[in-house]
């Protein structure tokens, strides 16, 4: 249900980095809304060098970015404490001042959302949801982790 893209300079995350970052932000996601672990996808994006600016100038700094797309429906409270972690999280793994990340959310009406081939229920509906899907669907889920 959430996508979170993760942008840094190109060479900034290696591949430990990149697991440990998908990692919490999955967690970090799950405790937060409720959803199961299974739904979220982070995306990693690579910006080589000259391709970003700040203040107009060449990125000089090392700043990483996440944009999540989440289901709209969530609380203030929930989203706050998503906001905070996400933060946390990429400051801790990245070793990096908190001065030096961006995280911003999108909400999405659930209704505008299809993912493993269903239009997404309203927050709090998952299980409804989950019961709609044959047997191959829910054993492919259940595999995800």
């Amino acid at each position: 249900m959430p996508t979170y893209v993760v942008a840094a300079a190109e060479g900034r995350l290696d591949a430990q980095l990149k697991r440990a970052i998908a990692s919490g932000i999955t967690q970090a996601h799950s405790e937060a809304t409720g959803a199961q672990a299974f739904f979220a996808q982070v995306i990693f994006q690579d910006i080589a060098a000259g391709n970003h600016f700040l203040a107009g100038q060449p990125m000089a700094s090392d700043h990483i970015f996440v944009h999540g797309e989440i289901r709209a429906g969530r609380t203030s409270g929930q989203k706050q404490r998503l906001l905070e972690r996400i933060v946390t999280i990429v400051v801790d793994e990245a070793r990096t001042p908190s001065r030096h990340v961006w995280v911003y959310l999108s909400e999405l009406s659930p209704s505008q959302m299809v993912e493993f081939g269903r239009v997404l229920p309203e927050p709090g509906r998952e299980a409804q949801w989950l019961e709609s899907m044959s047997a191959e669907d829910l054993r492919f889920l259940d595999a995800l982790g």
